[in-house]
């Protein structure tokens, strides 16, 4: 990752928190925990609905940072968008662990363990199938430009609105629109063959 230039000394860019993570500075962390982490919780709570949980993510999500700052890649996108779609992922595998221990819970009740074990193999294969469409759709989505790739995300993972992805991107509302349309128009193209996947997305 190299440092970028400045266009106001007075002004510390998140890549430049990024790098001092890197060196070890907790300041720098607790600068960027001040700048995003309100949107990272709210992100958060919105996928997972119980605000403990939605805390524990956002710690997750800064701790994960804190720990290996490298895997934000500057020339893939923002490190806003990066950090959200970290915790988006954090945030889906948080409700899946739960339903997953809900369901098994019930099943041992209602039917006793030898019993949930032999329901176990159905839910599998719905998870299977599932992760392949998931795999499609994510395919697709890394075939499109990065700033198509980039509202898409923040708007149908994120579940952030147009103007939220303006804002969240620093980009005018009308090129925040035109960027979705002809990402999506693409992502229609590219996932038309797969079974009804582009209608679920889009």
């Amino acid at each position: 990752m190299t440092r970028p230039s400045r266009t106001r000394d007075d002004i510390v860019s998140d890549v430049d928190l990024v790098l001092s993570i890197a060196d070890g500075q907790h300041a720098a962390l607790a600068e960027l925990y001040a700048r995003y982490g309100r949107i990272v919780f709210s992100l958060a709570r919105r996928i997972i609905v119980d605000t403990g949980l939605a805390e524990d993510v956002a710690q997750e999500v800064f701790l994960a940072l804190w720990r290996d700052p490298g895997k934000f890649d500057p020339d893939r996108g923002a490190f806003g968008t990066w950090l959200l779609s970290l915790t988006h992922h954090r945030s889906v595998d948080t409700v899946r662990r739960e339903e997953a221990v809900r369901r098994r819970r019930a099943r041992a009740v209602q039917q006793g363990e030898s019993q949930a074990l032999t329901d176990a193999p159905l839910p599998v294969a719905d998870e299977a199938i599932g992760g392949v469409r998931r795999d499609r759709v994510r395919k697709a989505l890394g075939s499109l430009p990065a700033p198509q790739r980039e509202a898409l995300t923040l708007a149908y993972f994120g579940g952030y609105t147009q103007r939220e992805v303006a804002a969240i991107t620093g980009t005018p509302l009308g090129t925040v629109k035109t960027r979705m349309l002809a990402g999506m128009r693409r992502l229609r193209g590219d996932l038309a063959a797969d079974d009804g996947t582009a209608g679920d997305l889009l």
